[in-house]
């Protein structure tokens, strides 16, 4: 497959999220939690290449280290376009190219951007026309977190994330987001969230059996008020991401010195979001991560979900 760009092809662009605010309902009986979640589509993208092909296979590329991600009928890209391909009866494959951007395993949903990008790059490069409300069901089936990739901007995710409600967003917010070198593993972390609640059950508030973001969280999310945010900021899993990464308290310190609003876990972690009042803010922000051995980049939000590039 050399000069794929020549090759006619269709391209599609992906964010990654953070999660301004999460809280996690107790483990169900099929070892799942049901949250309520607001997230932020940022500007660090993903970009995936979808070229004709006989076969399903896909290629990585761009500044993430990719050696760990797995190229067979297991990654969620491939997934998501034999997905599709059955729903629409297509018998033919793709190849994809994946421009990687997002950290891997970094709670921002980077392999659930893939997925998306893929459904919607293989509905336009085959002109499967399954439409809009069935590329939101295959995502769902695919991961919590895929629908959002597909909607993007800022909405509320209940059940397991995946049942989204657009919210309202007014003006940019300004996050600069502290990468790990290492990811970590989402159920691992749910599992340190779980023996954190039954060691401290008589320290720490109940566990809500009905999950709900606070309304505070809207509000500041429609006003556009990056101070009210960072006053409600809010991540239940970030308890369990410090206990088993304590070195990102030293990365929320630094943040908080050197003038962030507020920091949070995304997700699951290892990637810490902190938040600033305006774009020199972030930078200052910035620079003192970097100046304390951490990458760091300035990034946007909210930002348009997945969406077909000019090729």
């Amino acid at each position: 497959m050399s000069d794929l760009n020549d090759v006619p092809h269709v391209h599609v662009r992906a964010p990654g999220k953070i999660n301004v605010y999460m809280n996690v309902g107790r483990r169900t009986d099929d070892g799942y939690h049901d949250v309520a979640t607001a997230y932020q589509a940022v500007s660090l993208f993903e970009d995936v290449r979808a070229f004709p092909s006989d076969t399903f296979s896909v290629a990585f590329s761009g500044p993430i280290n990719t050696r760990g991600l797995p190229t067979d009928r297991s990654n969620l890209a491939i997934k998501a376009a034999r997905m599709l391909a059955k729903k629409a009866g297509f018998a033919g494959g793709v190849h994809l190219q994946i421009e990687k951007h997002v950290p891997i395993a970094g709670g921002m949903g980077g392999g659930s951007a893939d997925a998306a990008a893929a459904l919607l790059a293989c509905d336009a490069l085959w002109q499967t026309d399954v439409g809009r409300d069935d590329l939101l069901k295959l995502a769902a089936r695919l991961g919590a977190d895929v629908p959002f990739s597909l909607v993007g901007g800022t909405a509320i995710g209940t059940g397991r994330g995946d049942r989204l409600s657009p919210a309202l967003a007014k003006g940019t917010f300004h996050w600069v987001l502290a990468l790990a070198d290492e990811g970590m593993s989402t159920p691992e972390v749910y599992g340190e969230l779980d023996s954190h609640r039954e060691k401290h059950a008589a320290d720490i508030a109940p566990i809500d059996d009905a999950p709900a973001v606070d309304t505070g969280v809207l509000q500041a999310i429609r006003a556009g008020d990056a101070h009210l945010l960072a006053d409600v900021l809010h991540n239940d899993l970030q308890v369990a991401a410090l206990h088993l990464r304590p070195e990102l308290t030293r990365t929320l310190e630094v943040g908080d010195d050197s003038g962030a609003l507020a920091g949070i876990v995304s997700g699951s972690g290892p990637t810490i979001a902190l938040l600033a009042a305006s774009a020199e803010a972030a930078i200052d922000v910035q620079v003192s991560l970097a100046a304390s051995g951490v990458t760091a980049k300035h990034v946007t939000g909210p930002v348009a979900g997945a969406r077909v590039m000019e090729t």
